[in-house]
C-alpha cells in the first residue's frame, strides 16, 4: 500500500504564562492509502491536535509534513485550502447539520457550499446516503434521527465530493457501544467500496482491533503505534 500521509516530527506548543506547553511533541505518524489508521488517547492527549494539522486546518511550530508526496508544510493558505475543499472529507464532534433540512438537503447544502454543479449534486445526494444505508430516511430532519443516523448523515455529507480522506474527530463518542460499532463499520465499508483512506480519533479501546494501523498518544507524544 503507498502511503498516502506522511507526518515527521509535528510539533505545537502554547505559551501559558512563562510556561511552555506542549500540544505535539515531535509527532511522526502515517496513513496508507484505503485503510483505517486510529489516534487513540484520553482527552487532552493531543489527538485532535493532530487531526487538524494532517487535515490541514491548523500548522505545526516545525515539523513536515507530505500529502500525497507534495509538501505542505510551506505550501501557502490557498494552495492548502484548495487540497482540503478537493481531496478531505472532515467530521467533527459537533455534527453541525442543519436543524431545519432533511438529511438529503445537509448533504446537498454541504455540496454546494463545496461549489458542485446541479446535476452532479442531483446524481450524488442519493448515492452518499445509499452509501450509508439511509436511502429511506433522506426525507427525514435531523430530530427525527437517532444519534447513529444522525453521525451517518455526517458521514454522507462528507463524502459526498468524493474525497480521498475523511477525518472524523470523536466519530462514536456519543454513542453507545454496538452503534459506535456501526459507524466505524460504514468507514470500514468505503474504504473497501469507495476506497477512501479514514483517519480518527477515539478513546474507545474497543475499536482498536478495527484499525489498519493505531496511534496513542499521551500528552502530545506518541507513546505507541502500530
Amino acid at each position: 500500500m503507498d502511503t498516502l500521509i506522511k507526518a515527521s516530527g509535528l510539533t505545537k506548543k502554547y505559551t501559558v504564562g512563562r510556561r511552555e506547553l506542549y500540544a505535539l511533541n515531535n509527532v511522526s505518524v502515517q496513513a496508507d492509502e484505503g485503510t483505517l489508521t486510529i489516534l487513540r488517547g484520553r482527552s487532552g492527549s493531543g489527538k485532535t491536535t493532530l487531526l487538524n494539522q494532517l487535515c490541514l486546518l491548523d500548522r505545526p511550530d516545525s515539523g513536515g509534513l507530505l500529502f500525497d508526496g507534495d509538501d505542505f508544510i510551506r505550501a501557502g493558505d490557498s494552495r492548502r485550502d484548495a487540497c482540503r475543499r478537493k481531496n478531505f472529507g472532515v467530521i467533527f464532534q459537533s455534527l453541525a447539520l442543519m436543524p431545519h433540512m432533511t438529511a438529503a438537503e445537509n448533504v446537498d447544502f454541504a455540496m454546494r457550499v463545496a461549489g458542485v454543479g446541479y446535476r452532479e449534486r442531483r446524481d450524488r445526494v442519493p448515492e452518499s446516503l445509499a452509501v450509508v444505508g439511509l436511502s429511506k430516511r433522506a426525507a427525514h430532519m435531523p430530530s427525527e434521527l437517532s444519534g447513529g443516523e444522525q453521525q451517518r448523515v455526517a458521514i454522507a455529507r462528507a463524502i459526498a465530493h468524493r474525497p480521498r480522506v475523511i477525518f472524523a474527530d470523536e466519530p462514536t463518542a456519543e454513542l453507545d457501544t454496538q452503534t459506535g460499532f456501526q459507524v466505524v463499520k460504514v468507514f470500514l465499508d468505503l474504504i473497501e467500496k469507495e476506497k477512501i483512506t479514514v483517519v480518527m480519533t477515539t478513546h474507545n479501546p474497543a475499536l482498536m482491533e478495527l484499525g489498519h494501523r493505531v496511534y496513542t498518544l499521551e500528552d502530545g507524544v506518541i507513546i505507541e503505534g502500530l
